[in-house]
């Protein structure tokens, strides 16, 4: 895979030498403190309870701190790669923040990739944090910030990023509301009629313009805009992103009403998943 985009924001899109695209949102610092935390307190809940055991059933005064002690250096050291190996790069914090530790190219990571980089993160917490229970990690913050997919020593010497998983969301129909977005679809020719794959494209970049970022937003629309632009013979300097919404809005909402009211609109399709360049 190669990384063919330039990375305007948090999200970066990895294309396959097929030409599939995928989109990735990096989490960033501030959001993998809380993973971190509901691991920390995993971690501390089960080693309390561990010692509560061992001392109500006697093993604390037959062997001492020694079987407590070698759980504890257990947990340190294998507690995240052991879950990001078999949750395919998920711990029980990264899981319920919804949180996933994948390869610089995309696909999933393998197990000497968790396990690796598990154990730089001490060198992560250099050199303040003492073992893994300080919540200081000079080492790893600094370079995070150094990077654009803020990884950490233990993703760059693993070639891993952690991404955040996109809830599923049911889709429906985006009302657009913008005059100037409708009135420009009023220019769009009456006997124009979108294929089906420009109609998931154009669902699929209205639902999600709102969380993007304007450099995002014009670097996308203008693959299909430029086209569009020549199409309908409307001035190049009309704003891409204008023009899709208003596209959509003939498309879905539009056309589909003169459908209802006898029209010919003839555009019925459920909104799609998530575009991916190339498809």
């Amino acid at each position: 895979m190669a990384d063919t985009s330039r990375q305007f924001d948090t999200s970066v899109e990895l294309v396959t030498p097929e030409n599939i695209a995928f989109r990735y949102h990096i989490a960033g610092p501030f959001q993998r403190f809380w993973p971190y935390v509901l691991d920390w307190l995993i971690r501390a809940g089960f080693l309390s309870l561990l010692a509560v055991a061992l001392a109500c059933s006697g093993l604390a005064f037959a062997f001492g701190l020694g079987p407590w002690l070698i759980v504890a250096f257990l947990m340190d050291w294998f507690y995240g790669g052991v879950f990001e190996a078999i949750w395919n790069g998920q711990t029980p914090g990264k899981r319920m923040c919804r949180m996933r530790v994948v390869s610089v190219d995309g696909s999933p990571i393998t197990g000497l990739q968790a396990v690796l980089r598990n154990f730089l993160r001490f060198a992560d917490l250099m050199p303040f944090g003492i073992g893994a229970y300080l919540p200081t990690a000079q080492i790893g913050l600094v370079t995070m910030a150094l990077n654009d997919r803020y990884q950490r020593l233990g993703d760059l010497a693993a070639g891993t990023m952690v991404v955040v998983e996109e809830p599923q969301r049911r889709h429906g129909v985006v009302r657009i509301n913008d005059p100037l977005m409708i009135r420009l679809a009023g220019e769009i020719p009456p006997s124009f009629r979108p294929s089906r794959s420009l109609t998931r494209a154009l669902a699929a970049y209205v639902e999600r313009r709102e969380v993007l970022a304007w450099p995002r937003r014009a670097e996308i629309a203008r693959h299909l805009g430029e086209l569009l632009c020549e199409r309908f013979g409307l001035p190049p300097d009309t704003s891409h992103d204008m023009l899709l919404c208003a596209l959509y809005h003939k498309t879905f909402i539009d056309d589909r009403a003169q459908e209802g009211n006898g029209g010919m609109g003839k555009v019925s399709l459920p909104l799609p998943a998530p575009l991916k360049r190339g498809a």
